[in-house]
């Protein structure tokens, strides 16, 4: 079993080394070129989308609302990656590690971009009326390449038992075991009683719970975190200056290479957001929404929320406390943090907040696996998914995972490789389909202008 771990963790070592991390990067940056700085340029719209009401009618093909497969998308990104993942990229790589998990984040925008656009375009209604969606899809029917697409179906299935279940579910039991001294299997029934009551609504059930929760443990997390902030504002402009200034020269004592610094950024802030992963694009296709542009810049603000907003207030906290000097434990490093600043209450709101944020994994990669899954399988088989992904998330909070951790890292990068070799070879559809939204919104932007001036 030893000589097992040591494959494994050699293997995720590979498939996440520096050719991964630059294709992901590098496709991200072949976009964002293409595109003209789209996240930039479009950014204030794809925000007005996101948050205001639809503008889609009700005949618009989809499942959800635009907001709502934002917070499905980002149920499933939003998690321990906003803490434990910030944590790890300090300790590892340094404080400017996070300059460079914003770079990530910046050209992930484009990536996400782009994977939301061809999930749309390319989506299929299944057997039961539902919309079916993500890379397989635009895989087979834009490359016409099925075995590829099979693959990526296949990596997305089993990680979702990994990454997007039985880790989420052991982190929360320890978390309660450890503060609290509850049972890990008495979680784990809880956590798997509410994950099957969300399943059993299927896409709509998922979009309306997850339209209500994920703002709430959002809001709650950053609401610790901006406290914080404020209250010691004055230490803001210092710890930016450090975070620029290890990220091009970094310290002895902070990691003392450059490329560490980078490769922990950039690698777990691809783990926070996904951007590249193939993951998002799975409930960007349930969208209601008339073309497939309006969808795509709805779910890029996905990355720049996750990333840019949420893992900052975490890296900000941390770095502004000084207590990542010699520390050795990510798992403990924010909840020292929030506590430096807030004593006898930061603790806690890391606590629930990773609670919620693990949760709010499981319901949306819960989602993901099931699209593949049906992919494979067939549309009508999924019920068989569910009743298994539900039980596992009672095992999972029940043992120890390290193992586990290691093998759901490897199916995420190879889900990554036939999502990011597909978004190179259909580019030219991304920025054709961006070309007619760009035309249809001028058009609308002239019909509300002569509304205004007839009225």
């Amino acid at each position: 079993m030893e000589l097992f771990h040591e494959i494994v963790k050699m293997i995720g070592n590979f498939v996440w080394g520096p050719i991964t991390l630059i294709l992901i990067v590098g496709t991200g940056i072949f976009l964002t070129i293409r595109l003209g700085l789209l996240q930039v340029r479009d950014l204030p719209y794809a925000l007005k989308l996101a948050f205001s009401k639809s503008e889609n009618s009700k005949k618009d093909n989809g499942d959800i609302s635009h907001f709502q497969s934002l917070m499905t998308a980002m149920a499933a990104t939003l998690g321990i990656g906003n803490m434990t993942g910030v944590a790890t990229a300090i300790l590892m790589g340094g404080v400017g590690a996070l300059f460079w998990m914003w770079v990530a984040a910046f050209f992930g925008m484009a990536t996400k971009y782009g994977e939301a656009i061809l999930a749309v375009k390319y989506r299929v209604t299944n057997h039961k009326g539902e919309i079916s969606g993500g890379p397989m899809y635009y895989i087979e029917k834009g490359l016409g390449w099925k075995w590829l697409a099979v693959l990526f179906a296949l990596f997305g299935f089993l990680a979702s038992f990994g990454i997007g279940n039985m880790t989420q579910a052991n982190t929360v039991a320890g978390s309660l075991q450890a503060n609290f001294n509850i049972n890990p299997w008495l979680t784990g029934f809880v956590l798997m009683v509410l994950t099957g009551l969300v399943l059993l609504g299927g896409i709509k059930g998922i979009g309306r719970i997850t339209g209500i929760f994920v703002p709430f443990m959002a809001l709650f997390y950053l609401a610790g975190g901006l406290l914080i902030i404020i209250l010691n504002i004055t230490e803001v402009p210092a710890a930016f200056a450090l975070i620029f200034k290890e990220a091009f020269n970094p310290s002895a004592a902070a990691g003392g290479a450059i490329g560490m610094a980078i490769r922990y950024g950039v690698a777990r802030g691809v783990f926070s957001n996904e951007a590249g992963l193939g993951s998002a694009p799975i409930a960007a296709a349930a969208a209601k929404t008339d073309y497939p542009g309006r969808q795509a810049l709805v779910s890029m603000t996905g990355t720049f929320i996750d990333t840019l907003i949420v893992c900052t207030v975490t890296g900000l906290a941390i770095v502004m406390s000084g207590i990542y000097v010699g520390h050795g434990d990510a798992s403990s490093l924010t909840g020292e943090a929030f506590e430096f600043f807030l004593p006898h209450v930061g603790n806690y709101i890391v606590i629930f907040g990773i609670i919620l944020f693990a949760y709010s994994t499981i319901i949306g990669w819960s989602y993901y696996g099931e699209k593949c899954f049906g992919y494979l399988f067939g549309d009508k088989n999924t019920w068989i998914y569910k009743i298994v992904f539900v039980a596992v998330v009672m095992v999972g909070a029940g043992l120890e995972l390290e193992l586990v951790w290691g093998i759901a890292d490897i199916f995420n990068a190879l889900m990554a490789l036939p999502n990011l070799i597909a978004l190179l070879f259909l580019s030219p559809v991304i920025v054709s389909e961006t070309k007619k939204f760009k035309a249809i919104r001028q058009k609308e932007k002239q019909e509300a202008k002569n509304q205004s001036v007839v009225g």
